[in-house]
């Protein structure tokens, strides 16, 4: 508040202290600090319910307005992060990195090439059909790879630095099972034709990489049923997942993905979805329309509430993991087919500490019970 007298609409700037961070924030003066906190969770990944807010020494309370709290334009204001309230991979914090897949326990080789210890690899590959190379220091795919041709069935190149997925993966037309986990591939250094060439292909593990974007291409993989894109920096899927109609697993958390295209209820196979630790504040009604869904991950989330048809279309669903989210118990309860899941639920976990259901019998899968 700047000049003395305050107005209706005035507008303040001030600095949030959060982690070694300064952050910037234009609010209204007459804003709850309630209002505050949902302005700084898409900034510091915290949710409102793991924030406090300090000022001059004092705990802001969410009730009261800014005007109330005597903040005024200028004013900086402390950010403490309750541990484990927070949404994505976590609170934005400075100078943070990704943590590397370690490779301390791979052989020292010159050039980044593989030592090959067994000459008679290739027969071996062959014989089997599994191509594995995890952990080998790689950073490029072996020539000899592709002769294995059409005898390959599952390629693991798992833990290496590959950069690249040639166009030459198209020799690989047997290949049912593709790892590649923990490497160093970029959007552009993936050949997505040739992915998509491999019709028989029913398995892809892309997870920790550095991917920003599934493209459009990813819905030609019309024989895929198990897709794992975690631990990237993927900011949405594409409208084309919808085309997946025989995907049964969808493991995309530790991303960056704010919202969920509609789409992925045409994914009518899904068992089993992972968004876990994203930045979602909402899911779309056509998550209704998958009737065989038994498990929904969703921890680490800003979401609020839920698809109001969830419990009651998807029949099968027994595994709910609401931790660290906004969504309470009063809001479960609100959904129509709440007593039905919550009764399949316990049924299925016969209250296991292991699936987080207390002793009391009460669902404590990360719903806030206050």
């Amino acid at each position: 508040m700047e000049g003395g007298k305050s107005q209706a609409g005035t507008v303040i700037d001030v600095t949030v202290k959060f982690s070694g961070r300064s952050i910037p924030v234009s609010v209204p003066l007459d804003s709850d600090i309630k209002d505050l906190k949902a302005l700084l969770q898409p900034l510091t990944n915290v949710l409102p319910r793991g924030q406090k807010l300090i000022f001059k020494g004092k705990l802001l309370a969410d009730a009261m307005t800014l005007r109330e709290s005597e903040v005024t334009s200028g004013a900086k204001i402390m950010l403490l992060a309750s541990q484990g309230l927070h949404q994505g991979a976590g609170p934005i914090l400075k100078d943070a990195a990704t943590r590397p897949i370690s490779r301390d326990k791979m052989p020292i080789t010159d050039k980044g090439k593989a030592v090959v210890p067994d000459k008679n690899r290739l027969e071996r590959w062959k014989s089997t059909g599994v191509i594995a190379l995890s952990e080998c220091n790689l950073k490029v795919m072996p020539d000899d790879i592709w002769a294995c041709g059409t005898s390959a069935r599952a390629l693991d190149i798992s833990n290496n630095s590959i950069q690249e997925i040639p166009s030459k993966l198209v020799c690989l037309s047997g290949l049912q099972k593709i790892i590649l986990n923990g490497n160093d591939i970029l959007d552009e250094s993936i050949c997505w034709e040739a992915l998509t060439s491999l019709k028989r292909l029913t398995t892809l593990y892309l997870s920790h990489n550095h991917l920003t974007v599934l493209p459009k291409e990813v819905g030609g993989l019309k024989s895929l049923k198990q897709l794992h894109v975690s631990n990237n920096k993927l900011n949405s899927l594409p409208v084309e997942i919808g085309l997946l109609t025989g995907l049964e697993v969808l493991g995309v958390n530790n991303n960056r993905i704010s919202a969920i295209d509609p789409s992925i209820g045409s994914c009518i196979s899904l068992v089993e979805v992972d968004l876990s630790a994203n930045l979602l504040t909402n899911l779309p009604e056509t998550f209704g329309n998958l009737r065989n869904l038994k498990a929904l991950h969703l921890g680490n989330n800003g979401l609020k509430t839920l698809p109001s048809v969830l419990f009651k279309s998807c029949t099968q669903l027994s595994i709910l993991d609401l931790h660290n989210t906004e969504i309470t118990m009063e809001v479960l309860r609100h959904l129509e087919g709440w007593e039905d899941f919550d009764r399949r639920r316990c049924s299925k976990h016969q209250k296991q500490l292991d699936f987080r259901v207390m002793g009391s019998g009460e669902f404590d899968e990360g719903a806030d019970k206050n």
